[in-house]
């Protein structure tokens, strides 16, 4: 009887215990950053961000079940009194989310010890591929840039790339043992970092030959303290490679640019290797023409943005020095397909342009850009960007400023940037009646029904998971 009461009183607490395993999960498996979600009582409770069971998520969930029924098992034979064990119980279900600190404690030595038998066997792999690596990190367009890097070169030769946003060791990991093939000739790395190391542990561990630096901007400032920090991060690819080409929209990209001495490419810039010119962009996507390497061909892109033109640039650029031609090249570049939530173009009864994934400030003004080439009115769903440290509150209140010059209406999600878009929005002209407030993607959804018309443009820009307000 003991032990079906335990295993029932387990599963109540493996139960709640998913709760905070989700913040864990959420906050990359680091210990530090749960434990200042519990003390701010955030307990991500929203429907926004699924609990992704993957096989650490389950060792987890199973672990719990295991230490949670073994301690009711002591608690039945040790409490012979109902009120001694009612008391427990209440302590136990009030300090459950610190008690939760242990279980990751204990079972974090069990995966740091799987993790290295993955890296182990995908070095091993590695070795084996004769293949070129060539690692790309940046502040943002990193898998933008990866996804048209890998439409271009396999054009001609056989591509392996880290899918979606794979950017953390056992993602890559995954990857070579999964994916890479030993008659692949190319294998592009995209590579994410939470902290100062992180991008060197990677080149090292993947051997990377080339390396690509996208923009450099404000993004992780609240994570690294200042854009120094952020730089000196981004500049441990190249501190690994031979070869690195620079997307020089960002002066922290030219400013590593310049830093670096050995073979470079300057790129999107008039004084550089490569850049584009005669920009024409619509809502059908853009007509360009591309200068490399003193050649110009003319190209057709279904994407949309200029933004989205630099990354073609450095992606073709890295496709020509790796001996791709030109011809191939431009018949690739017509080709190109959009990376999913990144200013995606969706027709129907309204169109919808979905940069959902994440955001940044200059991406986000580009996607109004885009915005105003569209016909019909004009709706903004967004939450504004984090992570911005100090900027935090300047950042978002100039957005609003430029949503309220372009769109008809806004739709403000979570309570982060609330005060600083409307702000920014009503500052710069839009009605009071025009903006709206949703917590929920269900209050959304109610909102944009209430709203919405045939014909009209819908720009999602950015997704709060469930552990930001």
């Amino acid at each position: 009887m003991f032990l079906f009461y335990s295993f029932c009183f387990a599963a109540l607490f493996l139960c709640y215990g998913l709760i905070f395993i989700k913040i864990y999960q959420l906050e990359n498996y680091k210990i530090k950053n749960y434990i200042k979600n519990i003390i701010k009582f955030n307990f991500c409770l929203g429907n926004k961000t699924k609990l992704k069971f993957t096989k650490r998520a389950s060792r987890l969930i199973f672990s719990n079940f295991l230490i949670v029924f073994s301690i009711f098992i002591i608690i039945f034979f040790n409490f012979s009194y109902f009120l001694h064990f009612l008391i427990f119980f209440l302590v136990f279900l009030l300090t459950y989310p610190f008690y939760m600190i242990c279980v990751f404690l204990i079972v974090q030595p069990v995966e740091i010890l799987i993790k290295q038998v993955y890296i182990s066997k995908a070095k091993k792999k590695l070795k084996k591929c004769g293949c070129k690596k060539i690692g790309i990190t940046g502040s943002f367009g990193k898998t933008t840039t990866k996804n048209i890097l890998y439409q271009i070169l396999s054009e001609e030769f056989d591509v392996c790339a880290t899918p979606k946003s794979f950017n953390t060791p056992m993602g890559v990991c995954k990857t070579v043992l999964e994916n890479l093939k030993e008659t692949d000739d190319f294998f592009i790395v995209e590579m994410g970092a939470r902290q100062s190391g992180d991008i060197d542990f990677l080149s090292k561990f993947v051997g990377v030959d080339f390396g690509v630096i996208t923009p450099i901007g404000e993004c992780h400032l609240e994570t690294f303290g200042n854009i120094e920090n952020i730089e000196n991060t981004k500049y441990e690819l190249c501190e690994n490679v031979n070869t690195a080409f620079f997307n020089g929209k960002s002066k922290s990209t030219k400013k590593l640019y310049k830093r670096y001495q050995r073979k470079k490419y300057l790129l999107c810039d008039k004084n550089g290797f490569a850049y584009a010119k005669n920009i024409v962009s619509s809502e059908n996507g853009s007509k360009f023409v591309l200068c490399i390497d003193k050649h110009e061909i003319k190209c057709n892109t279904k994407l949309l943005g200029k933004i989205n033109i630099d990354n073609v640039v450095v992606a073709a650029s890295v496709a020509y020095i790796l001996g791709e031609s030109l011809v191939c090249i431009k018949s690739a570049i017509e080709k190109i397909k959009p990376t999913p939530h990144r200013l995606e173009l969706i027709k129907g009864y309204v169109d919808v342009v979905d940069d959902s994934f994440n955001s940044n400030f200059d991406g986000f003004m580009e996607a109004l850009n885009i915005l105003k080439c569209f016909k019909g009115r004009k709706i903004v769903v967004s939450p504004g960007m984090v992570e911005l440290g100090k900027f935090q509150y300047q950042r978002n209140f100039e957005i609003g400023q430029k949503i309220a010059f372009v769109c008809d209406f806004f739709v403000i999600m979570n309570e982060t940037n609330k005060k600083a878009l409307t702000d920014g929005a009503k500052n710069a002209g839009l009605e009071k009646g025009k903006i709206f407030y949703a917590k929920t993607r269900e209050e959304q959804q109610k909102v944009l029904k209430s709203i919405i018309e045939k014909g009209d443009v819908i720009l999602f820009e950015n997704d709060f998971p469930d552990n930001i307000r």
